[in-house]
């Protein structure tokens, strides 16, 4: 090959990890998945005495409840990075959700940083048995996949006050806002801070795509904060 072709050839292939290495240290993440839930609007004073509005966003409480995995389990262990959360109900759509939730598993088996909770509000007077039951149906990876469950008020509480399951979402679509209303099968995505940064039907594969991609953009927020 010729000296000239070769020198081309050689610009041809830096100059893509030029502009990935440029993007990388001085560009902005535009993909950083918007917070749901706004509760209020603080205003503070910064240094040149200028006000500052922030809005506050909705964050779970803690909670222990009876787990799949052991005698209970904690919501302190769910700050590594992302969860999943499914609230299984006697209805038809919860069954076809939990095996579209194999794929999450699946796809992140080998990330700690990644839990899938399925909450079952009606376990039945064995509820011990009914979430190891549950488990061993859907296939559940040790330390991935958790089947919960609580007392009934407390299960109450955490559908409708705290993951505000029953409530419409506004979402972004092509840069349009939308309202999503609630819907059997749905499937929300919390942060490391127990916050909301998504919703999404659970029965629709491409919904399911579009999981698992936010998914990836929310541990990659993460190693672009640090």
């Amino acid at each position: 090959m010729r000296p000239r072709k070769t020198l081309m050839l050689g610009l041809l292939l830096l100059v893509p990890v030029l502009v990935f290495l440029f993007l990388n240290r001085f560009g902005t993440n535009h993909y950083a998945l918007p917070l749901l839930l706004p509760v209020r609007v603080d205003s503070t004073r910064t240094a040149g005495g200028e006000w500052q509005r922030d809005t506050v966003f909705h964050q779970i409480r803690p909670f222990r409840l009876l787990s799949s995995a052991g005698p209970e389990m904690s919501s302190v262990e769910l700050n590594k990075g992302a969860y999943v959360a499914q609230f299984y109900e006697s209805d038809e759509a919860s069954p076809l959700v939990a095996r579209q939730l194999l794929r999450v598993q699946e796809k992140f088996r080998q990330d700690a940083r990644v839990r899938v909770l399925s909450f079952v509000v009606n376990p039945g007077p064995r509820p011990a048995v009914t979430l190891q039951q549950m488990a061993e149906q859907y296939g559940t990876v040790a330390g991935k996949w958790f089947f919960l469950t609580g007392p009934a008020d407390t299960m109450r509480a955490l559908l409708h006050d705290e993951y505000r399951y029953d409530v419409p979402y506004q979402r972004s679509i092509k840069g349009h806002p939308v309202t999503v209303p609630p819907a059997p099968g749905r499937l929300l995505l919390l942060d490391r801070n127990n916050r909301l940064r998504g919703v999404y039907d659970g029965r629709d594969g491409r919904e399911i795509d579009r999981l698992l991609t936010e998914i990836n953009v929310l541990l990659y927020t993460y190693e672009f904060a640090n």
